[in-house]
């Protein structure tokens, strides 16, 4: 049996984590995710509801900054800011309804996590969800723009890579904790020697092309 195909990952239980605000305050929230690309592992999606009396300092496009900075911020993300929610979803749900829709889903997932609930959305991208438990905006490039979109994408890129992490351990020889499952030489190689996983997406070519070889984990 497929084990469940979207979870929060932090903090559990319960599903999300936050504070009480002033009545009457406007809450944004920042959503962005993380692993769109990569050919196994899950998505990471964050939604998160900065406190503008508890600065983050230093808040940038995930990708911008170096592996040291984002374990930095994070925690200080977790404790400052009003409300947070990160949802993986499963290697299985994205192989059944295709990346767009996975992730597509998991922001709606993190902002229906958020408590307090968030009065409005900034989303990173040009495309946004259906059925959204508030008003949102979509932003190009809003992860560098946004800090509450910044810090969403720092809490799904250092959930998911601590998650690729720990499936390196499971299972060795993909070398999951280098690349987290992006498609680089390595693990193209490790593919073509030892097969998919459990953990490779189905539905994206490199893996799917091996399986119509024949090629089974």
């Amino acid at each position: 049996m497929d084990k469940q195909p979207a979870r929060v990952l932090w903090p559990e239980p319960p599903a999300r984590g936050g504070r009480r605000t002033d009545a009457g305050s406007i809450l944004v929230a920042g959503v962005d995710e993380a692993g769109r690309g990569p050919l196994a592992g899950p998505l990471a999606v964050a939604a998160v509801i900065l406190d503008a009396a508890r600065p983050v300092s230093g808040l940038n496009d995930s990708k911008q900054l170096s592996e040291a900075k984002r374990e930095a911020l994070y925690p200080l993300i977790i404790e400052r800011a009003l409300a947070y929610c990160i949802v993986l979803i499963e290697r299985e749900e994205i192989d059944r309804v295709n990346i767009f829709q996975a992730t597509m889903a998991g922001m709606s997932r993190a902002l229906a996590g958020l408590m307090p609930v968030a009065h409005e959305a900034l989303i990173d991208g040009n495309q946004l969800p259906k059925d959204l438990p508030c008003p949102a905006r979509a932003i190009v490039g809003g992860d560098a723009l946004e800090p509450a979109i910044s810090a969403a994408s720092i809490l799904a890129k250092v959930s998911r890579d601590r998650v690729m992490v720990a499936l390196d351990g499971e299972y060795p020889g993909y070398g999951f904790a280098a690349h987290k499952g992006y498609s680089t030489p390595a693990h193209l190689a490790a593919l073509q020697r030892l097969g998919p996983c459990a953990q490779h997406r189905r539905s994206f070519a490199p893996v799917r092309l091996l399986l119509d070889q024949g090629q089974l984990f």
